[in-house]
């Protein structure tokens, strides 16, 4: 498995691998509810790649991009610079095969050499899977959002998590 930075020439990929996450159910977006225009989203890696704050990491098995991570943060202003926000998928055909924590591992050397102090998230109450998954890299829960987010008719709590590095 490979983790790199996503390139223009990843914008297909990442489109399919983003779609197929929200079928999970547990991302803002539900299925087909987002339109993903490849100009648009080339355009979305390139400004990523241009700022040193964020990035858009890809997770790469024989070739076939198999996750993303993406980590927004700002330069300005000043005093949030040192924090960014994550948010993560992987394909549904990946799932359990440790690539979340490899893209969470390469996120932290990454930070860390961006001098970043804390990494924040949000997540649905119940995604088990995935709050296990940030525990298991260190993030701790801050908070509850209350009925954050209505899914098929239920209000849903999020956790507030995050990082300090």
């Amino acid at each position: 498995m490979l983790i790199r930075e996503a390139v223009r020439e990843d914008t297909e990929q990442v489109i399919a691998v983003i779609k197929n996450a929200e079928e999970s159910n547990f991302m803002l977006f539900k299925p087909g509810e987002r339109k993903l225009e490849t100009e648009q989203f080339t355009k979305f890696i390139e400004n990523m790649n241009n700022n040193s704050h964020s990035a858009l990491f890809i997770a790469e098995i024989e070739k076939a991009i198999v996750g993303y991570l993406i980590v927004q943060g700002n330069q300005t202003p000043s005093r949030v610079s040192h924090r960014a926000y994550i948010v993560v998928g992987i394909h549904s055909d990946y799932r359990g095969r440790k690539i979340g924590t490899a893209l969470f591992s390469h996120l932290d050397d990454w930070a860390k050499e961006k001098g970043m102090h804390r990494l924040e998230l949000t997540v649905m109450a119940n995604n088990t899977a995935g709050i296990a998954l940030y525990k298991k890299m260190g993030f701790e829960i801050e908070g509850t959002k209350r009925h954050s987010l209505y899914v098929d008719g239920e209000y849903i709590d999020e956790y507030y998590m995050s990082k300090i590095l």
